[in-house]
């Protein structure tokens, strides 16, 4: 690891800290100045607020703060509820399990730019969000590694049209109608053919690192690692691997010219990041502001009722 992100932690924001009321009052002021906010993300890369008290009352003034346009989750394979205007809950995996680190959104053609994520009920145990620095991460990557996925990456996305493994097209997309579908992806530099059982097969091809439109850092920024057969477990994998082919999967990833990426840069990749990352643990009412290009995030297990919302924008 090199020395880019050996004292890397994001910027805690406190009222005592900026001078402000304990109160969403004293937020609301704290955010008015959105150019101080949208310097301070560039420069810390991700912003943590605690101690003003907000709640789902209060958060939605706190969003048209720090997200100007607020996106939909669409082309998102990870499940989550949508429970407001463009406010979804985090990843819904199991509670046991680790969610590696990746950039939201890195597989498609276009990403959100930042992420607020709210703590509405923190985890009795564990449950810590982990951000790592991209640049840091891309480093740590060994060169032989990083040579291989000079050329990028394939993304092949298998969606069922109501019955199947993963997620149906109507939920990735938020619509039911084909043509609405069709012209998002014609858009796009995606390639897709409908299915004869009713499902959408999607391929695109995207670099595997991505600079910086503000600083020009190059950051590892794909999503190879997760959609890759080895991130599951061997059981999972032996099971899926009797059920289908590799390609017919509800996601797969090879390099951009097809030929497999081997399981160990999978598991490389999952490893530093995770090890690069600091964590973010969660007391109800804290905000999680991060740039999602040169923040990767991801979560720790837990135990209890952790809920975690989410936010996007350009």
């Amino acid at each position: 690891m090199t020395d880019i992100a050996a004292d890397w932690t994001p910027l805690d924001i406190t009222p005592e800290s900026v001078g402000v009321s304990a109160d969403s009052a004293g937020l609301l002021a704290c955010l008015e100045d959105t150019d101080r906010i949208d310097e301070l993300l560039v420069r810390h890369k991700a912003l943590v607020v605690r101690g003003f008290g907000v709640d789902p009352a209060t958060l939605d003034a706190v969003m048209d703060r720090v997200l100007r346009r607020r996106l939909a989750y669409i082309q998102g394979n990870s499940p989550r509820t949508k429970i407001g205007d463009n406010v979804y809950t985090s990843t819904e995996y199991p509670a046991g399990l680790t969610i590696s680190m990746h950039n939201e959104l890195s597989y498609a053609d276009s990403w959100p730019s930042r992420l607020l994520f709210f703590c509405e009920t923190a985890a009795t145990t564990g449950g810590a969000t982990p951000v790592v620095d991209g640049a840091a991460w891309l480093q740590s990557l060994d060169s032989d590694l990083r040579d291989a996925f000079a050329g990028g990456v394939r993304y092949t996305q298998n969606l069922h049209g109501g019955r199947g493994l993963g997620r149906s097209w109507q939920d990735t997309f938020e619509t039911g109608d084909r043509e609405t579908v069709e012209a998002l992806l014609a858009a796009t530099d995606s390639t897709w053919t409908w299915r004869p059982d009713g499902g959408l097969r999607i391929s695109r091809e995207r670099p595997a690192t991505l600079r910086h439109p503000v600083t020009g850092v190059e950051v590892w920024f794909n999503q190879a690692d997760q959609w890759h057969p080895a991130a599951l477990n061997d059981e999972t994998a032996a099971a899926l691997a009797r059920l289908l082919p590799k390609d017919e999967l509800p996601q797969y990833v090879t390099f951009a010219d097809g030929s497999p990426i081997p399981e160990g840069f999978i598991h490389q990749i999952q490893q530093r990041g995770l090890d690069a990352a600091v964590d973010v643990d969660w007391c109800q009412g804290d905000l999680l502001l991060i740039d999602n290009v040169l923040v990767g995030h991801g979560r720790r297990p837990f135990t209890g009722n952790r809920r975690v919302l989410v936010a996007m924008s350009d």
